[in-house]
């Protein structure tokens, strides 16, 4: 009999900016591998898997064939009964979840409890959410983050019209940014944080968590 499974809470915009396909994919399938994913979104609305080809669009019709990849809304997660939560890259995490206050208070949760917290390229932007009421204070002012540079979001054509940069977010709200050259693998750890600087970071990410959460919740062997 094998050991019981970590659950991980896996966040997903249903902006129709959608979700990077392949910064999920390798986010679902490493994840899969050590934990049991709940996905959820805004209202358990249906998300978009953007940037498809042929290769990943018969994975993505297999997926969708489960159960399981219908996501649950925010709203109905019990924060308690999770030891991670994970964020791919999303362009549409700063229309539908940089913002958003049901997960504010799922976020909230994580950094009271210091659980493990993963969020790669456009996903960071979900945790801009995690406001005081009176919208002076940030969740995660003091922590060293990375996440899409100014200069790699400059080269998509809704540059001009985004409602959130991260960087400058990070920035003028207290946290300490940092990235590596466009497009690097490059991820920063500060106590129960990991962030990713892009999609490219994905599974050096998720890897991190994994080893994160196994420090932090060893299971005893059956």
């Amino acid at each position: 009999m094998s050991a019981p499974r970590l659950h991980c809470l896996m966040v997903l915009s249903s902006a129709v900016e959608g979700v990077s396909a392949q910064s999920f994919i390798q986010a679902y399938t490493l994840a899969s591998s050590n934990f049991s994913i709940q996905l959820a979104s805004p209202h358990g609305k249906n998300v978009e898997y953007v940037q498809q080809d042929d290769n990943n669009r018969r994975w993505f019709n297999e997926f969708r064939s489960k159960a399981s990849s219908n996501p649950i809304a925010f709203e109905t997660v019990d924060s308690a009964r999770y030891s991670a939560l994970l964020i791919p890259s999303s362009p549409g995490a700063v229309h539908d979840l940089a913002s958003n206050t049901e997960l504010s208070q799922i976020v909230n949760h994580f950094i009271r409890e210091k659980k493990p917290i993963c969020a790669i390229g456009s996903g960071v932007a979900a945790l801009c959410c995690v406001m005081s009421p009176d919208g002076k204070s940030w969740g995660f002012k003091t922590y060293s983050m990375t996440g899409p540079s100014v200069f790699e979001l400059a080269r998509t054509q809704e540059f001009f019209s985004l409602p959130v940069i991260v960087e400058d977010f990070i920035k003028d709200h207290g946290g300490q940014y940092n990235n590596s050259e466009m497009d690097a693998v490059h991820v920063i750890i500060d106590r129960h944080l990991i962030t990713g600087q892009n999609a490219h970071s994905t599974l050096m990410a998720v890897q991190n968590l994994t080893l994160m959460c196994a420090q932090k919740f060893p299971l005893s062997p059956a």
